[in-house]
C-alpha cells in the first residue's frame, strides 16, 4: 500500500487506515469510522471539496498553470479566447478549431435590445457597474431559456460560447450607462480586448486603442481567467451543483466577486498609494506597517507564499503602459514601496511579496478605468474559468453541495406563550 494515514478514535479504540489518493484523504472513510462527528473548517481552508483538472497552483513554489501550461507562457504567447478554449476543453486549439471558436464568440457578442434598454434603465443613474453586471448577467437566462437543458452538451456548448461573448458587452454596457454615455455596439472586426476597449471609451468612432494597452489588456484577462477554488469559482460551483442554468451559476461568481475581500483587493492598493501620498513618504508607510498602525495592501496571498507569478507578469506589463501614457506617479511609489519591504527581513520573513493586485490597479487606471470598475474586469477575465469548472462539474455529476455545521445553539426548550415571556 502506497502513503496513508490510520485515524483511532480513542473512545472505543476503533480505527481506519485512509490511502492518501493526490494529495488528499477520502471523507467517506473517516464519516464510517466517526458517524456524527464533523471536520470543523473554517471558510474550507483545509478542504477539497471537488478534484479538478482546470487548473493547479502550488503556493509554496509560486507556480500556476492552465492545464499543466505555465501562466507565464500562456501570457507570454496566448489569445485570451484561445486560453479560454484551454480552460474548457482541455487542450490548446488547432489552427482551425480556435478560427470556429473565435468565429462564434465573436458572433454572439450583441445583446437584446429590450435587455439593454429595459434591465439597465430600470436601476439609478449612478448605480456601481458591479450591480448592474450581477444583475446583467443572472438576467441572460430569461432570454435563453433552453440553457436549463444542462445535460446536452451542444446546449452546454452554446451557452458557454455566448457567455464568454456577451460578458465584455455587458461590462461596457454597465459603465456607459453609469456615465451617462451612448451604448456602443461592438465591433466584430476587432478582436476580443480591442473590442471591448471601443465599447467602454469610443465616442463617434475615433478612438483606437495604442497596442500596448490592448497588449495589456490581453495578459490582464489571462491572468484572471482562472485561480482554482477561490470563492467565486466555489460560489458558482455551489448554485450549479442545484442545476441551475449557467448564467444564474455564474452571476453566483460575479456576486461573489463583488466582495471587496475578493475583487475588490486591487482597488484597496490604489487607495493605498493615494494614501501615501508620496515617493518620499513610503518609509514612513513603511514603517507604521512594521508598527501596526498601517495595512500593506498588494502583499501577501492566502494561496502564495512566495512570489505570486502573475505579479512578475503584471509588473513588466505595467512598463510597457507607461511607455506610450503619461507616467502615473502612483507607480514610482509603488516600485519603492515593493523594493523597501523586499529588502526588509520584517516582510520576508513574513513571506509578504506582491501578488497580482498590486500592479494591476496601476494598469486599469492607466487605461483609463475607474475604480468601480475593477471588478467587473476581472469578471470578464475570471468567465472562462466559472465556465469550465461549472461544465466539469456537470460532466462529473457532481453532488449538489451540503456542508456539515457544528451546531452550537440552544438546547431542547418548550415554547412560551407571548403573554408569559
Amino acid at each position: 500500500m502506497g502513503e496513508s494515514i490510520t485515524v483511532t478514535d480513542n473512545r472505543n479504540g476503533a480505527s481506519v487506515e485512509i490511502p492518501i489518493v493526490d494529495g488528499g484523504v477520502d471523507s467517506a472513510r473517516w464519516r464510517d469510522l466517526l458517524g456524527g462527528v464533523w471536520f470543523y473548517d473554517p471558510g474550507m481552508a483545509s478542504t477539497a471539496v471537488t478534484s479538478s483538472a482546470v487548473a493547479e497552483i502550488d503556493g509554496e513554489a509560486g507556480i500556476l498553470r492552465y492545464r499543466g501550461y505555465p501562466i507565464e507562457q500562456l501570457a507570454r504567447s496566448s489569445t485570451f479566447p484561445e486560453v479560454a478554449y484551454l480552460l474548457m476543453y482541455g487542450e490548446l486549439p488547432d489552427e482551425a478549431q480556435l478560427a470556429e471558436w473565435s468565429y462564434d464568440i465573436t458572433r454572439h457578442t450583441f445583446i437584446h435590445e429590450n435587455f439593454r434598454k429595459r434591465i439597465y434603465d430600470a436601476f439609478h443613474y449612478d448605480a456601481h457597474p458591479m450591480g448592474l453586471l450581477v444583475s446583467g448577467v443572472a438576467g441572460l437566462s430569461t432570454f435563453y431559456p433552453e440553457a436549463k437543458d444542462i445535460f446536452d452538451p451542444e446546449n452546454r456548448r452554446a451557452q458557454v460560447v455566448r457567455m464568454i461573448a456577451k460578458m465584455p458587452t455587458l461590462a461596457a454596457a454597465a459603465y456607459r450607462f453609469s456615465r451617462g454615455l451612448p451604448f456602443q455596439f461592438p465591433d466584430n472586426e476587432d478582436d476580443y480586448p480591442t473590442r471591448f476597449l471601443k465599447m467602454m471609451f469610443d465616442i463617434g468612432g475615433e478612438y483606437q486603442p495604442d497596442p500596448a494597452l490592448v497588449q495589456a489588456m490581453r495578459v490582464l484577462f489571462i491572468l484572471h481567467a482562472d485561480h482554482g477554488q477561490n470563492c467565486s469559482t466555489t460560489a458558482t460551483r455551489v448554485v450549479g451543483s442545484s442545476h441551475a442554468d449557467p448564467y444564474t451559476a455564474i452571476a453566483a461568481g460575479c456576486a461573489a466577486l463583488y466582495g471587496p475581500l475578493h475583487g475588490g483587493a486591487n482597488e484597496a492598493v490604489i487607495n493605498m498609494l493615494n494614501g501615501i501620498g508620496d515617493y518620499d513618504s513610503v518609509d514612513d508607510f513603511i514603517a507604521g506597517v512594521k508598527e501596526g498602525k498601517q495595512r500593506l495592501m498588494g502583499f501577501g496571498h492566502r494561496i502564495y507564499k512566495n512570489y505570486d507569478p502573475r505579479a512578475v507578469i503584471i509588473k513588466a506589463a505595467a512598463h510597457d503602459v507607461f511607455k506610450v501614457i503619461d507616467k502615473n506617479p502612483l507607480l514610482d511609489i509603488a516600485l519603492k514601496l515593493e523594493e523597501v519591504a523586499l529588502a526588509d527581513d520584517y516582510f520576508i520573513s513574513r513571506r509578504l511579496y506582491p501578488n497580482v493586485d498590486f500592479y494591476s490597479g496601476l494598469i486599469y487606471q492607466a487605461l483609463g478605468f475607474p475604480t468601480n470598475m475593477f471588478t467587473v474586469l476581472f469578471a470578464i477575465g475570471r468567465t472562462p474559468g466559472w465556465l469550465a469548472h461549472w461544465n466539469e462539474m456537470v460532466e462529473q455529476n457532481s453532488r449538489i453541495y451540503r456542508p456539515r455545521q457544528i451546531y452550537t445553539g440552544a438546547p431542547l426548550r418548550d415554547y412560551v406563550a407571548i403573554e408569559d415571556r
